[in-house]
């Protein structure tokens, strides 16, 4: 336990109470040491104290096809996750990831590890995602089905059977697939119910069928 000045803390006092604890006030710590000082008779005297400890563990992040790198603080007996999802700080951005991959040595990589034994995270960062769609052409048109990218927050839903509306993009959900990573969370890694729905940060791909206005045009 780590005590801060000014805190309320239980402590033995040797002076009034040598084998029940007290109520003590902390007025310095330091050395590994705490200055406490008895608030029923006012002794004080030293006590040691705990250090709490954390391990900075080098976090890399995917974003959008780009990479950037910041420090995520553990405790050392804390197991870490593929799919566990934390804020990693830097001095750019503050970014919400998910667990990709865990390195724990040169070239060796694992899906679980203690904070203590992991040399580098890897991530993606899924608190703003992209996430591709394929819009499939109306039938009375001739041009094919298209790829688009749309930009989302990492919690925004996708609905099998509602309609998105992106800027010129208008498309109607028919299918969704769920990223490998995240497959547990769903009932099947494809989903084409009306009514199934998917966090943006865990879709691979969204299906859709076109409902733009007009004579679509890539320029």
């Amino acid at each position: 336990m780590s005590e801060n000045v000014g805190e309320h803390v239980p402590f033995e006092c040797p002076s009034c109470s040598p084998d029940l604890e007290t109520v003590h006030e902390v007025l310095t710590t330091g050395g590994g040491n705490a200055t406490v000082k008895c608030t029923d008779c006012g002794h004080v005297h030293k006590e040691p104290i705990e250090e709490e400890t954390t391990v900075s563990v080098d976090v890399v992040v995917s974003q959008d096809g780009e990479s950037f790198t910041g420090t995520a603080e553990f405790d050392p007996e804390e197991t870490v996750y593929e799919g566990d999802e934390f804020v990693v700080e830097t001095d750019e951005v503050i970014a919400q990831v998910r667990v990709t991959s865990i390195e724990v040595g040169p070239e060796d990589r694992t899906t679980r590890a203690d904070a203590a034994d992991i040399d580098t995270v890897w991530a993606r960062d899924v608190g703003n995602v992209s996430v591709d769609v394929t819009v499939n052409p109306k039938e009375d048109s001739e041009e094919g089905s298209r790829s688009v990218e749309v930009h989302v927050p990492g919690d925004y839903e996708f609905e099998v059977g509602e309609t998105e509306s992106f800027g010129e993009e208008e498309f109607t959900v028919t299918g969704i697939h769920v990223r490998e990573n995240a497959i547990d969370s769903y009932k099947f890694p494809k989903l084409g119910d009306d009514g199934d729905v998917v966090f943006a940060k865990d879709v691979k791909r969204v299906y859709g069928d076109d409902e733009t206005s007009g004579a679509w045009s890539p320029w």
